[in-house]
């Protein structure tokens, strides 16, 4: 069962759409039982971790009601490999059971990659970097478009474009995406900063102080607005070519750290135009300097 790509069904209504024909006919004849060790895994299966406590949840269900919603499968080898359905594989492996039921369909290579794709995309718990790494395998497999792919899913090109995005940040701001640290929102944002040292710097401080999406954009327009772009090894922050300062404003910032017990630093940008930085290194520091300046 082959098909041109543009000719091939949209599947936005999920793999009913993607089976087509294939789905029907099987899905109306009795399930079959098959051993479970003659199913093999679908290589294509996005998904790299399964939470354990849903799994366990779900085998002690299925040795109370067996499995209720039989797997699909496509004819391979001399036995069969998995199309959808390997949390139940799994879970029914685990509960101890030896044959389950299934459903065998007709599907090529592509289509085996596209039912993995569509029965795992809009699950919350898929992780955005899974999602990525598929969406590349597919794209350098077959040799779609982003347009293609995004037309094939029922999805918008730019969420192709902005997941994909993900694998080219640093490895270590991956993995905070990975672990659920920072969300997407965050590293969408860090994505238009080009230098990768200041990415991961960002990351950090981003998971350090809970910043939210919202405030991770405004620090990047901020350091954007004071010539900051780049981290030199060593500092978290870069430092913007500043005026210098007059004798005059080094003792007003010792008069302002005197009395409000904080570091203290005023950036002169140009004639009359400056900031000045408070920093803190607590919540009740933070707390504290708020009272000091409403007095």
């Amino acid at each position: 069962m082959t098909m041109d790509v543009m000719t091939r069904p949209r599947l936005g209504r999920g793999l009913e759409a993607l089976l087509g024909e294939s789905s029907r006919t099987s899905h109306s004849a009795a399930p079959l039982t098959v051993p479970i060790e003659r199913i093999t895994r679908n290589p294509y299966q996005p998904r790299k971790q399964f939470d354990e406590e849903q799994l366990q949840a779900l085998s002690e269900s299925i040795r109370t009601h067996g499995v209720l919603q039989p797997l699909l499968v496509r004819e391979h080898g001399e036995g069969y490999q998995l199309v959808a359905g390997e949390r139940r594989l799994r879970a029914a492996e685990a509960a101890g059971l030896r044959e389950v039921p299934v459903h065998i369909v007709r599907l090529d290579d592509q289509q085996l990659f596209e039912a993995a794709l569509v029965e795992n995309l809009h699950r919350s718990d898929l992780n955005p970097l899974e999602k990525a790494q598929s969406f590349k395998d597919y794209l350098e497999r077959f040799g779609l478009t982003q347009e293609q792919l995004a037309a094939r899913l029922s999805l918008d090109r730019t969420t192709i474009s902005n997941l994909l995005g993900l694998l080219h940040l640093p490895a270590e701001v991956q993995e905070a995406v990975r672990l659920g640290q920072i969300s997407l929102g965050h590293a969408k944002a860090l994505k238009g900063i080009p230098d990768p040292q200041r990415q991961i710097s960002l990351c950090k401080e981003v998971i350090m102080k809970n910043l939210s999406v919202h405030a991770l954009e405004l620090l990047i327009r901020q350091q954007r607005s004071e010539g900051v772009t780049s981290t030199p090894a060593g500092e978290g922050r870069a430092a913007t070519t500043a005026a210098e300062k007059t004798p005059h404003v080094q003792a007003i910032e010792d008069e302002l750290r005197q009395h409000l017990a904080v570091k203290v630093e005023i950036r002169v940008k140009a004639k009359d135009k400056g900031q000045i930085v408070l920093a803190f290194n607590s919540n009740d520091d933070f707390e504290r300097l708020i009272e000091v300046l409403r007095r």
